[in-house]
C-alpha cells in the first residue's frame, strides 16, 4: 500500500505523520506547567525528542549553541536525573 503512492506522496506522508508527533510533544511538554516562552519550549522538545541520543554535556553544548534555544528554569527535565538515570 505504501509502496504504491509516489516519492512525493511518501514525502508528504512522512511530513504530516513528523509534524503531528510534534503536536503532541508540544502537548505533553505544556500540560501541567507554567507556560513557556518559544525559546524554552524550542529547549524541551529538543530534550523530548532528541536527550536521549546525547550525553548531559553534548546537550548543554547544543542548547547554548542554537540561537533561540534554552532551557526553563523548573523543568521537569533534569539533565542529570531525567535522561541518564
Amino acid at each position: 500500500m505504501l509502496l504504491s503512492r509516489t516519492p512525493s506522496e511518501r514525502l508528504r506522508m512522512a511530513s504530516r505523520m513528523y509534524d503531528s508527533g510534534r503536536k503532541l510533544v508540544i502537548s505533553g511538554i505544556k500540560i501541567g506547567r507554567q507556560p513557556l516562552n518559544p525559546s524554552q519550549l524550542r529547549g524541551q522538545l529538543f530534550l523530548r525528542m532528541y536527550g536521549s541520543d546525547f550525553t548531559a554535556a553534548e546537550i548543554e553544548r547544543i542548547i547554548n549553541r542554537i540561537p533561540n534555544m534554552q532551557l526553563d528554569t523548573d523543568s521537569k527535565w533534569n539533565m542529570a536525573s531525567s535522561i541518564f538515570p
